[in-house]
């Protein structure tokens, strides 16, 4: 029984838990921005730089003939690079990489500053050494004779 009483406690810690749900909101927000930069920006830029309905559907065929889509070229069995998709991915990157800079800017502006430390005085006498200066300040009060 210790060893799901262990597992247990291990799946329930708060950074675990808090690291699952970072892995589903990553997942769902990569979603997002995979459909932005797919179905919002590419298609115009595929539109302006020729005939393809999507920037993704870019391609170069290796084999020097040419082929309607990339996926016949790929059912000929052409080599091909779709530079387009690695254009459409690359732009996805840096913004997804922009979101998490903004997410990283707004979290540390909401968290509290440290508190600055305060000033180190001397430290306060210790018994023994408060009784020494009363000694010392006596003898020193004395008159010498």
């Amino acid at each position: 029984m210790g060893f799901f009483s262990d597992f247990k406690a291990f799946a329930l810690k708060g950074n675990v838990f808090d690291m699952a749900i970072g892995v589903i909101v990553g997942g769902a927000f990569a979603k997002l921005s995979g459909s932005f930069v797919g179905d919002i920006m590419m298609p115009p830029i595929g539109a302006l730089t020729g005939k393809a309905k999507s920037m993704a559907d870019k391609f170069v065929a290796l084999d020097g003939n040419h082929y309607d889509s990339a996926q016949k070229a790929i059912e000929a069995g052409a080599p091909i690079v779709k530079y387009g998709a690695f254009f459409t991915t690359c732009i996805d990157f840096l913004l997804m990489t922009f979101a998490v800079f903004l997410l990283v800017k707004v979290v540390s502006r909401m968290q509290k500053p440290a508190p600055a430390p305060k000033p180190a005085g001397p430290p306060e006498p210790t018994a023994s050494e408060q009784l020494l200066a009363e000694i010392r300040d006596t003898l020193k009060a004395r008159p010498v004779r």
